[in-house]
């Protein structure tokens, strides 16, 4: 494996790691709290924290399988089962939203008073200190790897935080006896949590469909090339991601008086160049000769 890549493996599989065992206390801290308080909102956090162990077990196995090396049937790698966990992910977070949207009408109809507010506050003060250490980890992992799945996964404990908050500000008013506000943080909770997963979904689909990189790496991409003292255009530029793997394809004008074997040169320095920017990067360039009527275009 390419000395380049052990740390990205590192950082991604302590950031599965981190997860897990992140859901996993939070379940235990959440679920004593509900039974102390009898809180809709408390039971809505807990139920998110439920839906993120299986999502994180999923991203677990899924960043594992997504770092194998390519092979004979995926020459491509296997970076694309990050997309299809992030898309599962999406699935268990609308299932999560939805249910906690059917007790929140369940409790608008039918109230119950929440008891042992103090307990709540701690609980869920210890929740939010648990979820930002987690969250601050995985924005480092997403700096250093760029990885869709951790991205994900941050925003939907980001969305955590948010609800954790919001139920301590629905504690505080449930202590001045404004029950009524449980049941209506619970669905703005959950309505905030649909959100959160149209947001997931959509990265994943797009990653998952092929669609290129953003502009601003494009045109990273063809400032990059243009450096090259020996290349007189370039055009024809194809992106897309695949997990950890920017997958970069072009054609490449070269004067056409160079010879093959210059032409190979020149393109290697300029696959070293990309490189730099973008080490992990699976690079095809097709060379030809510079023509009048070439266009540049992308």
């Amino acid at each position: 494996m390419d000395r380049q890549n052990i740390p990205t493996d590192r950082l991604l599989r302590l950031a599965t790691y981190a997860s897990v065992g992140t859901a996993l206390l939070l379940i235990g801290i959440k679920a004593t709290a509900w039974f102390m308080t009898g809180s809709l909102s408390i039971l809505g956090t807990l139920v998110d924290s439920l839906m993120d162990v299986a999502a994180s077990f999923i991203n677990l196995v899924a960043v594992r399988y997504s770092l194998k090396s390519a092979d004979d049937e995926h020459k491509f790698g296997h970076g694309k089962a990050e997309s299809l966990a992030a898309l599962a992910q999406a699935s268990f977070i609308t299932g999560s939203a939805f249910f906690l949207m059917i007790h929140a009408v369940e409790r608008l109809s039918t109230p119950k008073p929440v008891t042992s507010i103090e307990a709540g506050y701690v609980v869920m003060g210890l929740s939010i200190i648990a979820t930002l250490a987690l969250v601050l980890f995985q924005y480092y992992v997403i700096r250093k790897t760029g990885s869709t799945v951790i991205r994900a996964d941050a925003l939907h404990y980001v969305t955590d935080l948010l609800t954790n908050a919001s139920t301590i500000v629905a504690l505080f008013f449930i202590s001045f006896g404004w029950q009524i506000v449980d049941p209506l943080f619970a669905m703005a909770i959950s309505l905030y949590i649909l959100y959160s997963a149209w947001q997931i979904g959509t990265d994943a689909v797009h990653m998952l469909m092929d669609r290129e990189l953003a502009d601003e790496i494009r045109e990273q991409i063809r400032t990059l090339v243009a450096e090259h003292g020996d290349v007189s255009g370039v055009h024809g530029i194809r992106t897309r991601q695949s997990g950890q793997t920017k997958i970069i394809q072009m054609h490449l004008e070269l004067n056409e008086s160079i010879s093959l074997a210059q032409s190979h040169k020149i393109t290697k320095e300029v696959e070293n160049i990309l490189k730099n920017d973008f080490p992990c990067a699976d690079i095809l360039i097709h060379q030809e000769p510079k023509i009048k009527d070439i266009k540049n275009n992308s």
